[in-house]
């Protein structure tokens, strides 16, 4: 204790006086790094706040009265509802079971399909959904021509509808539960499920009276987060659902900033109530997470997992899993890469199979506005995610290492953006800079707060879970060696932390090429980024060079995650 005291005091003279040990170096930067965080995590929240309940300096009421009396707001709040449950519901299903099979039975080619399961991860949301409209589309669909009308007798499936948007948003956020789920079942004591089946039991009760009983926590975790994942998606409403007039919250916002008069007030109103339901998500899940010891089966005596064999389930599963593979990753990927390759879109035939061409490639290259917005996403995503990183790691330290009261406040504000939806960021943020005199609405600016606040939750969670596994001798002995707060942190906290910081840096920076929900709002003509130019080109109907753009994006970030993979085998990201 008198050491980590030590370790907090500025090491100065003591005749340098109050002044001097206030504006030391240390507590400088700490202090810049406090309000920064309070800045990012409570200012937006704030002024969305006074913009939807104060009006000419008194409290109203109004915009609330006037968005939910309008017309059809029982339908939206119906349909945002059955939507972010409905493709929660799908996506821990399929999550689940493939976190079963890949984690706990002896299915072959387990390496194999764990990658597999993630691929989905790397695609972006809008070209997830572009890609299903091309293979469910009612007219163009492949699905709909070659399968699921000569089944059905001639009647198409129609993707424009709730249950075409719950199957599209289900497939995209299985791979999040498949991740949760597998550090679960990985976790579990296998004993008791070694007990069951030598007792007798078959495996579907084994798995329903034993296995699911045991991961409940994490599936309940996965729940509420899948159902936040729900209310606050964008993409799959935007491109699906306005098509048929099928409203839910994040459209609702949306559409109220994109009127010929854009209604704020409104669009405040909206996104404090999705505001609110996502934060009572994200309270329940912060509660089961502390409850979760009681369903706790590690203990300190050592355990070898062995797999469950499936036995004559053996064949089935495997089948399953190869069918997932092919209807979730390449089936969308295939169909991106053929619709690339045609001048006009339509589906395939032995026609355009002979036709198919390159053309497509080197026109979205060359066009000044993607290379521009190529750019654009660089400078913001690489800047955002230095930030991120650099914030978190001070702020972790002084939330974990010191002993400062008030130190949890700062943490809970750095974890606040958590609870804020991507377009609720945005309104949030155009809240603020429409009003301030801090000239940045219109530039590259607004849209690296937007990343900076959005993502800076994610960072800390990166830094202060590695902050937590380095001991304070290293820094202590600095410390009394004579070396100054500024030189430790720099020469042996930082080095120590790099692992965890490059991972957070590097999740940080691809995530940041596929949002739209903040940047669909914030965007100026001539600023745009990646996600907007793949928006902007959808809503102009070129269909086959938005595909052409995906394929590059999507085998870009392919090519990333594997250098980040490659990298994180060389210094230890995987392990932090």
């Amino acid at each position: 204790m008198a050491g980590a005291a030590a370790a907090f005091r500025p090491r100065i003279p003591v005749e340098g006086g109050l002044v001097r040990r206030v504006l030391s170096a240390r507590n400088l930067i700490v202090l810049v790094v406090v309000a920064v965080v309070a800045y990012l995590g409570a200012v937006p929240l704030g002024f969305l706040l006074w913009q939807t309940f104060v009006k000419g300096g008194h409290l109203t009421f109004a915009n609330f009265s006037g968005a939910y009396t309008s017309v059809g707001i029982g339908t939206m709040m119906g349909n945002s509802l059955a939507f972010a449950f409905g493709s929660s519901a799908v996506a821990i299903v399929i999550g689940s079971v493939l976190a079963y099979l890949i984690v706990r039975t002896d299915v072959p080619g387990k390496p194999l399909m764990f990658a597999a399961s993630l691929v989905p991860l790397i695609i972006p949301g809008i070209l997830h959904t572009i890609a299903w409209i091309f293979v469910l589309d009612p007219r163009i669909g492949v699905g709909n021509r070659w399968v699921i009308e000569p089944l059905d007798g001639g009647h198409p499936f129609n993707v424009y509808s709730i249950p075409g948007m719950i199957a599209i948003e289900g497939l995209h956020l299985a791979p999040l539960v498949f991740l949760l789920m597998v550090a679960a079942f990985r976790s579990m004591d296998p004993s008791l499920e070694e007990s069951a089946i030598m007792s007798g039991a078959s495996l579907p009760t084994v798995f329903r009276r034993i296995t699911l009983p045991l991961v409940r926590p994490a599936l309940y975790a996965g729940i509420l987060i899948m159902v936040v994942r729900g209310l606050e998606s964008f993409e799959v409403p935007a491109v699906v659902g306005l098509r048929n007039h099928i409203w839910v919250y994040t459209s609702r916002i949306w559409q109220a900033l994109n009127d010929a008069v854009p209604n704020y007030g409104q669009a405040g109103a909206y996104a404090m109530s999705l505001l609110v339901l996502t934060s009572i998500g994200v309270l329940f899940q912060s509660r089961l997470t502390r409850r979760s010891r009681a369903f706790q089966t590690i203990t300190g005596k050592g355990f070898r997992p062995h797999p469950v064999r499936l036995g004559a389930w053996r064949l089935p599963a495997t089948v399953l899993i190869g069918v997932y593979f092919l209807i979730s990753v390449v089936l969308p990927l295939l169909i991106l890469f053929y619709a690339s390759t045609q001048r006009f879109y339509s589906p395939p035939s032995h026609e355009t199979l002979t036709h198919m061409s390159f053309g497509n490639y080197p026109l979205e290259w060359r066009d000044p506005l993607i290379r521009h917005a190529l750019v654009n996403s660089i400078y913001v995503g690489v800047g955002a995610a230095t930030a991120v990183m650099l914030l978190a790691a001070i702020a972790s330290w002084l939330v974990v290492r010191t002993k400062l009261p008030g130190r949890w406040l700062v943490d809970n504000l750095a974890f606040l953006p958590l609870t804020i939806p991507g377009l609720v960021l945005g309104v949030a943020l155009l809240t603020i800079y429409l009003r301030i005199p801090i000239p940045i609405y219109g530039t590259l600016w607004i849209l690296f707060m937007a990343y900076l606040t959005r993502y800076m939750p994610y960072g800390m969670r990166y830094a202060s879970t590695s902050m937590f596994q380095i001991g304070r001798e290293l820094e202590e002995s600095a410390q009394m060696s004579g070396a100054g707060w500024w030189h430790t942190f720099r020469r042996i906290i930082l080095p120590l932390l790099a692992p965890g910081l490059i991972a957070g840096w590097i999740y940080i920076v691809i995530v940041s090429f596929r949002e739209l929900g903040s940047s669909v709002l914030l965007y100026s003509p001539g600023k745009e980024v990646l996600s907007i130019a793949i928006w902007e080109q959808w809503r102009d109907g070129l269909l086959t060079e938005v595909s052409a753009l995906g394929v590059m994006l999507i085998s870009g970030l392919i090519v990333l995650v594997a250098v980040a993979y490659k990298l994180g085998a060389r210094i230890g990201v995987r392990e932090a």
